[in-house]
């Protein structure tokens, strides 16, 4: 039998479409967009912080790590950087979990997280 000369596929062919820069879908001092995050928050931070862990199946302690948000930000090509993102948890790291959070609930609502 003569075997026919075929192509052998090595390489996955890439398809490379330009990502649209995604935006935060709340402020960062939003906070009455959604008081029970909000409060949450504010009296039970580590709570908040597992939750936020929980939803992107990471490990409960990281949930409010600056390394949690950069990788959420990139996730959705959200506009930013590490500093900033170092900033926001250190500054004000309740508002900035509280805003993770509440863009969680916004793209679960939506049906793109």
């Amino acid at each position: 039998l003569a075997m026919a000369s075929q192509t052998v596929i090595t390489v996955q062919p890439q398809f490379s479409a330009a990502q649209q820069p995604g935006v935060w879908q709340t402020g960062l001092m939003d906070c009455c967009s959604d008081c029970g995050v909000c409060l949450c928050g504010m009296f039970c931070f580590s709570c908040l912080g597992c939750q936020v862990a929980g939803d992107m199946n990471e490990c409960c302690l990281c949930g409010s790590s600056v390394a949690m948000r950069t990788m959420y930000r990139t996730r959705y090509n959200i506009p930013g950087s590490i500093l900033e993102d170092f900033c926001s948890m250190w500054y004000c790291a309740p508002c900035a979990l509280c805003q993770l959070k509440r863009d969680i609930k916004r793209r679960r609502e939506m049906g793109i997280f």
